[in-house]
This record gives structure tokens, C-alpha cells and sequence, in this order.
């Protein structure tokens, strides 16, 4: 439990830094961010693997990086239906969305402990 609300607090810190960074992107306070979070949160757990294997066609035709569309439409997606979490156009929300996984990669990378070894 514990380590499922430090992931949600990493990727509020992550959405907060990726507004930060990026100016077509903008998130008005912490409380918004948390929610934005949660909520892109669940949209890359259930919405996501639904349109992948939907679409699944076209990202074998372009190697993967269809992918790259799937994500930054979910990011733009939850920027439209949250009040006070901006982001302005389509391309705004691919980079945004690299930018998003990136730094929460990184920032989950040095402040959760490492998985245990699996025994043999």
C-alpha cells in the first residue's frame, strides 16, 4: 500500500515537472495534479492495453512507434476532461507524455527500493 501511494506521489511530482518543462503543458496546483495523476494513472491501466491490441496492426506496421500516438492521445485525452490540467494540442501531448515517462521512470528508478531477486 505503501509503495503504491509513493508511485502515485512520483508521478505527481513527474506531472508537475513536465509542466515546468514544457510550455503547452500547465497544471494550476498540487491537488490537481494529484488527481490528473490518479487518473492517468487508471487510463494507462484500462483504456490503454484496449487500444494497443485494437491497434495493434498499425503498430506493427510502424515498428512500435505507433505507440507513441496511443500514449500521447491518452495524455491529451485526460488534459481535456480535467479542470486545471492543460494540454494544448496533440503534439504537445506525445512529447509531454515522453517527457511524463521519462522522469517518472527516473524518479522511480532512485527512490524505490529495487525488486527482490527471484529465487532459484
Amino acid at each position: 500500500m505503501i509503495k503504491l501511494l509513493l508511485v502515485w506521489l512520483i508521478n505527481t511530482v513527474s506531472l508537475i515537472a513536465v509542466a515546468y518543462l514544457m510550455p503547452n503543458i500547465s497544471v494550476s496546483s498540487f491537488a490537481t495534479a494529484l488527481v490528473a495523476a490518479l487518473v492517468l494513472g487508471l487510463v494507462n491501466a484500462v483504456i490503454r492495453p484496449i487500444l494497443i491490441l485494437l491497434t495493434l496492426p498499425a503498430t506493427i506496421l510502424t515498428l512500435g512507434l505507433f505507440i507513441f500516438v496511443i500514449n500521447g492521445l491518452l495524455f491529451w485525452l485526460v488534459g481535456s476532461f480535467i479542470e486545471g490540467f492543460v494540454v494544448a494540442g496533440f503534439w504537445a501531448g506525445v512529447f509531454g507524455a515522453i517527457v511524463y515517462s521519462l522522469i517518472s521512470w527516473l524518479l522511480s528508478a532512485l527512490l524505490l527500493p529495487p525488486a527482490p531477486a527471484a529465487k532459484q
